[in-house]
């Protein structure tokens, strides 16, 4: 795997076991969960990572807490900025309480609520912008320029990779208690930071498992990436539920990965995805964000291929709001 020249180089194996040690008591090892009549209703094995239970409701916290905890003393006394559509905002607003640093999360104002409450409760400050009208990155620029706050990217930084790469070590150890080798795994899909993470670590503990990152229809940009060999941009103006993958282009770190090490590209569908959030409460009994069922609501689709196989969901997570959870769960399939 490499970068483009000037670009940091993508992290490697040990720097996800070095991960994995700083956030002992600080992440937790979320529960792979299985259900008999899911299996049964789609003719696979599905294990189901359940990132929605982890702290601050997501994945996001493994990166950022990873990146956050390797700052020197001088780097912690500036601050930290992101810019995030709230659960990297939100793993970052936890990591800094716990570390003893200053954030400020530049965060879209049409983020779901539950998720811009949140980031303020574990004491960051927020400043809010206009998707449309607003570039999230010069906002983050001129803070930076102005404090001398570090950034905590949201995906393309080996550190942050790394951090997300240790779902790959769970999801390998986890698998491998219950007796269950992974054919597959299924990952939502912006950057590609959590994908690409969780490639390498599979990549070495269980190289014959198939990595396919999931998007939203209309925000497809690492498929075609994928299939095209370089990082093609999201046409403007679509819209999707999955707040959380609204990326207009790969990483250029996480796409050197993610072209070398995933099996392709997926996407599915609104619809897909309401029914995927359905499926995960009635039978699994947990609360999934849109974004974090998209790759469940992949293998819905694509049931047939995947017949008589094992099939990896990482559902990475639950931060929804209740009145947008209330009216998806209120639906018909």
């Amino acid at each position: 795997m490499s970068a483009r020249p000037g670009d940091p180089a993508p992290p490697i194996f040990t720097d996800i076991e070095d991960a994995a040690m700083r956030l002992v008591g600080v992440a937790d090892r979320t529960p792979l969960l299985r259900s008999a009549r899911i299996d049964e209703a789609l003719g696979l094995r599905v294990l189901i990572k359940a990132e929605c239970l982890q702290q601050t409701g997501s994945f996001k916290i493994r990166g950022a807490y990873n990146k956050m905890s390797q700052l020197d003393a001088a780097e912690r006394r500036r601050g930290v900025v992101a810019f995030s559509s709230g659960n990297h905002a939100q793993g970052v607003a936890r990591s800094a309480k716990l570390l003893g640093i200053g954030a400020t999360i530049i965060m879209p104002i049409e983020a779901p609520k539950i998720k811009l409450d949140n980031t303020r409760s574990d004491g960051a400050k927020v400043v809010t912008y206009a998707r449309r009208d607003a570039n999230r990155v010069a906002i983050a620029e001129e803070i930076m320029d102005r404090t001398g706050a570090v950034l905590i990217p949201p995906y393309d930084d080996p550190d942050i990779m790394a951090g997300q790469g240790t779902i790959g070590l769970e999801l390998a150890a986890q698998a491998g208690e219950i007796g269950c080798p992974m054919d597959a795994v299924f990952g939502p899909c912006s950057g590609g930071g959590m994908i690409g993470g969780t490639a390498i670590a599979l990549s070495k503990l269980s190289p014959g498992t198939k990595i396919y990152s999931v998007e939203p229809e209309g925000f497809d940009d690492t498929k075609r990436s994928l299939k095209a060999g370089e990082r093609l941009e999201n046409a403007p103006g679509a819209y999707s539920i999955c707040d959380a993958l609204l990326l207009e282009i790969p990483g250029k770190i996480t796409f050197a990965v993610n072209r070398e090490l995933l099996a392709g590209g997926l996407t599915a569908s609104e619809e897909s995805v309401r029914h995927a959030v359905r499926l995960a409460f009635t039978e699994l009994k947990i609360a999934l964000e849109p974004s974090g069922a998209i790759g469940l609501a992949a293998l819905l689709e694509r049931r047939q291929e995947f017949a008589g196989k094992t099939v990896a969901i990482i559902a990475t997570g639950g931060n929804t709001d209740a009145a947008q959870f209330a009216e998806i769960i209120g639906g018909a399939d």
